[in-house]
């Protein structure tokens, strides 16, 4: 049977013309905001298994109204023209939504990293970083890539140095990709970052009575029964986070191989060791399996969190769907037509361009400290420690001259005489980020009556700040 479900790019353009008509623009801004700049599209071979095997790969810029563009490489058999640019053009308004100061762009290979070995990845890696910097589409000023599906840290750190052997004048390089292990410049917190802004996302939504209560919810997270769809690193971090620090339960799991459930909640970390042992979720002791994952998605629980691929909740599922919150960990998981459903069944969709932009606000932190050649806290850390111990001092000093004789408790004392370290800034920023954005969609959302849901309120958050840059460059 033919797919009749509206694809990603229909549904993010969609999306983007509801909001758009709800705002009034100077004429033709809003198509020059809608269409992707430019994509290009290479088609290279490497020597490989005794043969030349050629790769196709294509990098889209679809804003520049900020530089450098920043948005992910993924390496997917599923990679096309479509996807690369619907993608790109999420960035765009992503990074607009959280006031990061980028343009949207991402990338992508066609291919599955799992066919290959490390020593065959790095080859085709190297070659595709020559081949886009050749035309300028990876370079710390105008395009900086990122992790993406079936890339991480590892290809990052070849990028980045293939890339510094092609500009070695360049004292920028390591900026020229951000989501590099710490060791080739990266920093602390980007592996966990798209997790840890999704946490961070649903904390902020329960922090608003008046937000849970347009989902039928009340109190906090803890207790709060979870489906988490994926637990590769978004996935995972984020239930792990969700679990552990906000006592919520993760009741099902869903991945390639089936379905893991568990009433009373699944412990996420043996789950993951499991997957990364066995490749899946079959046979894991801690709860019962099934096959059907896609039956699983409309499971009763309270949040849903899809954090694999795009399109999972489309047209044909979406009335089935039994949920009070979504919150889309991945990119364009429910479908313009699922959009309209979902409203009017009164689900709350906290949406990607939101939930998941954790990996480039962190990333915006890294393309900064590699700008800056230092690391975050570096400087004034220590500083903060002398000021604070000369604070705890003066209190003890007091407190005996008067004879009050308390003390401070032992664990405040510590905390308190502690300086901040790099990844408790990134934390920092990131929650400082996500409460921000949360806060002048909510503005959008209950300010205006024709705004309808968080998804509108996002994009006219987004649009609008895009239309305010192209106003001050005269255009």
């Amino acid at each position: 049977m033919a797919n009749t479900h509206t694809s990603f790019r229909e549904s993010v353009e969609r999306m983007f013309t509801h909001a758009a008509g709800l705002m009034t623009l100077p004429p033709g801004l809003e198509e020059k905001i809608r269409v992707c700049n430019s994509t290009y599209t290479v088609r290279f071979g490497v020597r490989l298994r005794g043969q030349i095997q050629t790769f196709t790969g294509y990098r889209s810029v679809h804003s520049e109204h900020m530089e450098p563009v920043k948005g992910g490489i993924r390496y997917s058999l599923d990679v096309n023209q479509d996807e690369v640019e619907a993608l790109a053009a999420l960035m765009t308004y992503k990074c607009a939504l959280v006031e990061v100061p980028f343009g949207g762009s991402k990338g992508g290979l066609r291919l599955d990293p799992r066919e290959w070995n490390e020593d065959e990845l790095e080859r085709i890696t190297r070659r595709f970083t020559y081949e886009l910097s050749r035309r300028n589409l990876i370079s710390p000023s105008q395009n900086v890539p990122a992790p993406d599906m079936g890339t991480g840290e590892r290809e990052m750190a070849w990028m980045a140095d293939a890339y510094k052997r092609l500009h070695p004048d360049d004292i920028n390089a390591k900026a020229c990709v951000t989501g590099k292990p710490r060791t080739a410049g990266g920093i602390d917190g980007r592996v966990e970052a798209t997790g840890r802004g999704v946490q961070y996302a649903l904390r902020e939504f329960f922090r608003h009575d008046d937000m849970m209560k347009r989902a039928g919810l009340e109190g906090t997270l803890a207790g709060k029964r979870i489906i988490v769809q994926g637990l590769g690193n978004v996935g995972y971090h984020a239930a792990l986070f969700l679990a552990r620090e906000d006592k919520a339960l993760i009741t099902t799991v869903i991945e390639r191989d089936g379905v893991i459930s568990n009433p009373q909640g699944l412990d996420i970390e043996a789950l993951r060791q499991h997957i990364v042992s066995t490749g899946g979720v079959k046979g894991f002791a801690g709860g019962d399996w099934r096959a059907d994952g896609k039956a699983a998605l409309e499971d009763e629980c309270d949040v849903l969190i899809p954090a694999a691929m795009e399109s999972v909740i489309h047209g044909e599922n979406a009335d089935r769907i039994r949920c009070k919150v979504i919150i889309e960990a991945a990119n364009g998981p429910v479908t313009a037509d699922a959009d309209e459903v979902l409203k009017r069944k009164g689900v709350v969709i906290i949406p990607d361009m939101y939930a998941n932009a954790g990996g480039v606000t962190v990333s915006y932190f890294e393309w900064v400290k590699n700008l800056s050649q230092i690391s975050l806290g570096r400087l004034e850390r220590r500083h903060e420690e002398a000021r604070a111990r000369m604070l705890v001092e003066e209190l003890e000093r007091l407190s005996a001259d008067t004879g009050l004789n308390w003390t401070l408790s032992k664990g405040f004392k510590e905390a308190f005489l502690t300086g901040a370290d790099e990844l408790e800034l990134v934390r920092s920023g990131l929650d400082d980020t996500m409460r921000e954005a949360f806060g002048k969609m909510k503005e959008v959302w209950v300010g205006n009556s024709k705004v309808d849901d968080m998804r509108t309120a996002a994009y006219v958050v987004a649009i609008r700040r895009i239309s305010n840059v192209y106003g001050s460059l005269g255009l």
